[in-house]
């Protein structure tokens, strides 16, 4: 197990670089890059031409009638004075020191901007994952042990039905009814906190919060359940066909005791193999559509916006740490898979 660890390890090196530099290369021909959005300001125009972003050879529209020393400022300003393979080198030496660079529009470190907007993304991702793993696992184990009742047929047709409905879809009923659009004002429209949380007790502030972040979760957690209550269900019903079950019932066992002591653990294995996974992105993944509705500044806005304003210190920043979260995921769900199932066995991996 030490030496898959050691080669996974290994491996994560040449994956990130290749990430980072197909994107790296991407970016170069995406049109409307820093250079070009400066200038077009300049000369009191949007965004336009067909320069790439880091195309040196190419001539910006924008470009004319500006001086050329100025032009040549405006580039040196954001790096673009140097030629690709150096600013790629250059980038990449920063990433090793976790120095992300800093933003061309913000005027702040990357790091910042990521630490200003993780708590928005946190709250969203985080009580998504909780609120979800604590309904859809006990509620996929029911409709496993009553697999064709009435039970099973009306809990698959309510939680279909979430599924079917897009979460700004149904971000926007909320708003409507009870965000006081045109029915009832029981929830805030924006934001995370009041203006005067400040000003609160403790306890305000807690109830302020979850007053807050209700709908949005709520929008997030409804399409949320169907995949992982009827993969609960389908692993639990696999698990009690097979022998070792029928074998623990002819012996007496109470059916509790089965269900709990002997089922459980193998049924879990797909949803342990994926909850790191799903637990690292809590911590890192924004929704767009739910931020833009309810005026959340979190991740998934930043980095919308970072893609759009061209603003590659974001872009390129956010995706190396989403990249290293990715991966180390996947080796906790790996391990994780080990633990819960000793029989499992990476020795032979890649020998």
């Amino acid at each position: 197990m030490t030496r898959y660890i050691g080669k996974r390890i290994l491996l994560m090196f040449p994956t990130l670089l290749g990430v980072l530099f197909l994107t790296f290369v991407v970016i170069q021909f995406v049109p409307g890059g820093p250079v070009e959005q400066m200038v077009s300001q300049m000369r009191g125009k949007g965004v336009g031409g067909s320069e790439a972003g880091g195309n040196q050879q190419a001539m910006y529209r924008g470009q004319q009638g500006i001086d050329a020393e100025r032009l040549a400022e405006i580039k040196v300003l954001y790096g673009f004075d140097k030629p690709a393979p150096e600013r790629f080198w250059i980038m990449l030496k920063g990433f090793a020191t976790f120095d992300l660079g800093t933003s061309f529009f913000h005027q702040k470190s990357v790091w910042e901007l990521i630490k200003e907007k993780m708590p928005v993304s946190i709250s969203l991702g985080l009580w998504t994952l909780v609120i979800t793993y604590l309904i859809s696992i006990p509620m996929g184990i029911a409709k496993a042990v009553r697999d064709g009742s009435r039970f099973d047929t009306a809990t698959s047709f309510i939680i279909m039905s979430g599924y079917a409905i897009p979460s700004f879809v149904l971000g926007v009923l909320l708003l409507v009814v009870f965000g006081g659009g045109s029915f009832l004002q029981w929830f805030p429209l924006r934001g995370l906190t009041s203006d005067n949380w400040a000003q609160l007790s403790t306890g305000g502030k807690i109830f302020d919060y979850l007053w807050h972040i209700a709908m949005p979760v709520f929008a997030e957690v409804v399409g949320s359940f169907a995949v992982i209550t009827m993969l609960t269900k389908n692993t639990f019903i696999e698990e009690i066909r097979k022998q070792y079950v029928l074998t623990a019932r002819a012996k007496g066992l109470p059916e509790r005791t089965v269900l709990y002591r002997h089922i459980f653990r193998n049924a879990l294995l797909p949803l342990l193999t994926g909850f790191p996974a799903a637990f690292i992105g809590a911590f890192f993944t924004g929704s767009l559509l739910i931020e833009t509705l309810f005026s959340l500044d979190g991740l998934g806005l930043l980095s919308y916006n970072a893609i759009m304003q061209r603003d590659y210190p974001v872009v390129m920043g956010t995706l190396y740490i989403f990249t290293i979260a990715g991966l180390f995921a996947k080796l906790i769900s790996d391990i994780s898979y080990v633990i819960a199932d000793p029989r499992v066995k990476f020795e032979g991996v890649g020998a």
